[in-house]
């Protein structure tokens, strides 16, 4: 919820308050309706207090760099995932890229931590939508080579680190190490902000059926080799919650991480 002169104003996402001047006022809670009227604005909630579960893929994916939620930047999340990454995962390589563009903030966080230089390694074509919610597997096929491009001169003959957000399918991560190494790579570690995907949202986020989950029917051994990368970690269960998590909470409180481990926060039957 937000303020702009007179007005509210109402977003799912905090960044649009940045672009048309308005003022974050507060977050919309769980059961919670707004009745704006000739009155003005009123509440009305449907349920009393009940746990809070933020999905876990907006820090990682879905939401703007320059959005916040829950009150914690998206963009200085992804940086610290990165480091997370690196801390248990580190790399000998020249350089780090990140996936466009939800990895790039992470990318920029591993390098730093590892020291490493981070390079501008893969261009985005702004035209295409998101490949992973295709509806079927030649479109995200066709997608990941209409969407992505490589940098030949910042790759070739280098050892490259690649940081993206999650592998949902493998067909993305598949496509974008190929082409890495296409373009003269000599060895790319695959590094994700993420844990395994082994369980469908049950939601509303496009992972419906548990068979086209790659980490569902095979192990991070057969996930690298299938992709083709040199070397390939996900983040932690526990690295995530670390990196997203208040400072105040030191367990899954307040996360929704049913995809990651099956624990869904409502009933499923």
């Amino acid at each position: 919820l937000g303020q702009y002169e007179n007005a509210w104003v109402v977003s799912s996402e905090t960044c649009a308050f940045d672009t048309i001047g308005a003022d974050f006022v507060r977050e919309i809670k769980p059961g919670e309706l707004l009745v704006f009227d000739e009155q003005g604005l009123s509440m009305r909630s449907f349920t009393g207090v009940q746990p809070r579960r933020i999905c876990s893929f907006e820090y990682i994916y879905f939401a703007r760099p320059d959005s916040e939620v829950d009150g914690i930047s998206v963009h200085n999340v992804r940086k610290e995932l990165g480091r997370e990454l690196c801390r248990e995962a580190p790399a000998e390589a020249d350089l780090v890229i990140g996936v466009p563009d939800s990895g790039l903030a992470a990318a920029v966080g591993y390098a730093e931590q590892s020291g490493l230089p981070y390079e501008l390694g893969m261009m985005k074509n702004r035209y295409v939508g998101r490949t992973f919610i295709q509806p079927n597997q030649e479109l995200r096929r066709r997608g990941v080579k209409m969407k992505l491009s490589v940098v030949r001169k910042a790759v070739e003959g280098k050892r490259v680190v690649l940081v993206d957000d999650s592998i949902v399918r493998g067909i993305t991560s598949g496509r974008i190490v190929s082409m890495l190494k296409e373009n003269g790579a000599s060895e790319v570690h695959m590094r994700v902000t993420s844990p395994p995907i082994t369980h469908p949202c049950l939601y509303g986020i496009d992972t419906a059926r548990r068979m086209e989950l790659i980490a569902a029917e095979q192990s991070v051994e057969e996930i690298r080799d299938g992709i083709g990368a040199d070397s390939l970690h996900f983040i932690t269960e526990k690295g995530m919650i670390k990196a997203t998590a208040r400072q105040d909470i030191s367990s899954d409180q307040g996360h929704c991480l049913s995809c990651f481990n099956g624990n869904y926060p409502t009933p499923t039957t």
